[in-house]
């Protein structure tokens, strides 16, 4: 309840929102004593806002969101949603209290420590899922536990923080991917990314208790993207409780987070590493396209078929990225609502094999390619060449932003290039994909280009294909001519390598803005050009008049 209220009233105070969160909990204990006493068949979702909207002053702190309590679910509910601001800047940065006395804080009221820190992590976080907030302040316990017997606490604290921090940071936009999908692309679509994530992580688990947990997981995903964390936490115990009492056929690999107290179980799940693939799995080519029934089965019940073949894919590739199994699945898919039209199916798709092959040495090589250019090249070398492939395809998005998109791409690189070959796939392209998906959202309120609004539109699987294979914007209008853009003076000779690097990046994007045609050759032409003026202009005595004659 106080994650719940504190996602939407991010303003408010704990001691404020501790008093509707009481309100709530009366309202459980007489509703369980009595089902039928007023409000106790109204959805928990109802309860919640109905709450919020008795709040005195709503307005004065929120303004527009007070409109929201006009409205009739599930329009109030949606109006209450859009309100939450995700890395809200009118909440102070946390300042952590002295090593001592944040252990006597714990030590003496462990319950109210912990509920701060809840409120903390909620407010700051308004779409992380409840199970992951009490994950985390799990993680804190365990913490201050530690290093409240150390000599130096703090030290020991900043360590541990850092590493609750980025898992909250990493959940988070991965949760807030999963909705993306689920809100853009339909059930469908999620139903099987789910399919496949999970059939790749658990390959000894039978169809029928993996189509389970995805039917679970449908309904969880849609509660907790909904913002009704307490049914979201319920269902989540639920999925955990189920997985945990069949362990045994799902996977050996959960067996030790089920030992785990019921807060810290579905982090731990989460995080398990994929099960061993079975032994001896037959090839798929006999049972998928030499089989006679193939286009009888494929007729008879279209949506099954094409999940078990999803699933069998699956748990023999964990090697290979989600969206490229469902490209995979989308491309048998076409081909056999194409053959099995004709008169002899098997002739037709006779090269299917190679075809598929094709897709998939395409996918690898360029995750190889990138890789290898960034392992022989620097990271402002590798960052660079980003820049200019981006920039081309969409000049229309600010400076800032085409740096900020660059930089993601090539903290993925860093991240995905250095694990071994049969995990670079499914990091590189799940990370891009994230990026992407980040990038599709702006381009619904600052719409880029038709390249880019098409590419996130048409198909959830085919999306990185699609960004990879645009080239230059063709419909594009360069700026006019700024001649302040090359307005150089002493600053870039004092300014820091870093403030340098900067500075040559931030160039490099708007001399493409303006000429976007330009060759790799004449980009550096100019590059190097740049560098041996600053390096002849920094030793002159009168630096300004060099750069205006450079």
């Amino acid at each position: 309840a106080m994650i719940t209220f504190a996602q939407y009233l991010q303003k408010c105070s704990y001691e404020g929102l501790s008093k509707l969160v009481k309100d709530v909990v009366d309202l459980a204990q007489t509703c369980t004593a009595n089902e039928d006493a007023p409000k106790c068949t109204d959805s928990l979702p109802s309860i919640f806002l109905g709450e919020i909207c008795q709040v005195e002053k709503l307005r004065d702190s929120y303004g527009d969101m007070a409109d929201c309590c006009s409205k009739a679910d599930p329009e109030r509910h949606d109006c209450f949603l859009s309100f939450k601001v995700h890395q809200p800047d009118f909440i102070q940065p946390y300042q952590r209290p002295a090593s001592d006395v944040i252990c006597k804080e714990y030590q003496d009221n462990r319950m109210s420590f912990l509920g701060h820190f809840i409120y903390s992590v909620a407010r700051r976080n308004p779409f992380l899922y409840a199970p992951v907030i009490l994950g985390l302040a799990a993680d804190y316990e365990h913490a201050l536990e530690s290093c409240c017997k150390e000599a130096d606490i703090g030290a020991c604290l900043d360590r541990k923080e850092t590493a609750i921090r980025e898992r909250a940071k990493k959940v988070s936009v991965k949760q807030q991917y999963a909705c993306g999908i689920l809100k853009e692309f339909g059930e469908r679509t999620f139903k099987a990314n789910k399919l496949v994530s999970l059939s790749q992580k658990y390959p000894q688990a039978p169809l029928p208790e993996i189509l389970k947990i995805l039917q679970d997981a449908k309904g969880l995903h849609k509660e907790c993207c909904e913002g009704d964390m307490v049914e979201c936490m319920d269902d989540m115990a639920s999925i955990i409780a189920y997985m945990c009492s069949k362990q045994d056929v799902i996977s050996s690999k959960i067996k030790p987070c089920c030992e785990k107290p019921v807060v810290e179980r579905s982090q731990c799940i989460m995080e398990a590493d994929y099960d061993e693939k079975p032994e001896g799995l037959p090839s798929l080519v006999e049972r998928y396209l030499h089989d006679k029934e193939v286009c009888k089965g494929f007729e008879a019940n279209h949506d099954a078929f094409l999940s078990e073949f999803l699933y069998e894919y699956s748990r023999r590739h964990p090697e290979f990225s989600t969206q490229l199994i469902l490209r995979v699945t989308k491309g048998y898919e076409t081909l056999l609502e194409k053959c099995c039209k004709t008169d002899n199916p098997a002739d037709c798709y006779g090269n299917a094999v190679e075809e598929l092959h094709k897709h998939i040495k395409e996918t690898q090589e360029l995750v190889k390619t990138n890789c290898e250019f960034l392992t022989t090249h620097s990271e402002s070398e590798f960052l660079k060449a980003l820049l200019v492939r981006y920039t081309k395809k969409m000049p229309q998005v600010s400076t800032d932003t085409l740096l900020e998109i660059g930089k993601k791409m090539t903290d993925i690189g860093k991240k995905c290039c250095h694990l071994p070959e049969d995990r670079r796939l499914p990091c590189s392209e799940g990370y891009l994909s994230i990026v992407i998906q980040d990038m599709c959202e702006r381009q619904k309120t600052t719409p880029i280009n038709d390249n880019i609004a098409h590419c996130c539109s048409d198909s959830y699987a085919y999306r990185r294909p699609c960004f990879t294979a645009l080239g230059v914007d063709t419909k594009y209008v360069p700026p006019p001519f700024d001649p302040d853009m090359f307005n150089f003076d002493e600053k870039l000779c004092t300014a820091s390598p870093a403030e340098q690097e900067l500075g040559n990046m931030k160039l490099l994007i708007n001399l493409i803005k303006r000429k976007p045609q330009m060759t790799e050759e004449q980009i550096k032409t100019i590059g190097d050009g740049f560098t041996a003026m600053v390096a002849k202009c920094c030793k002159q005595p009168d630096i300004d008049t060099c750069f205006g004659e450079e």
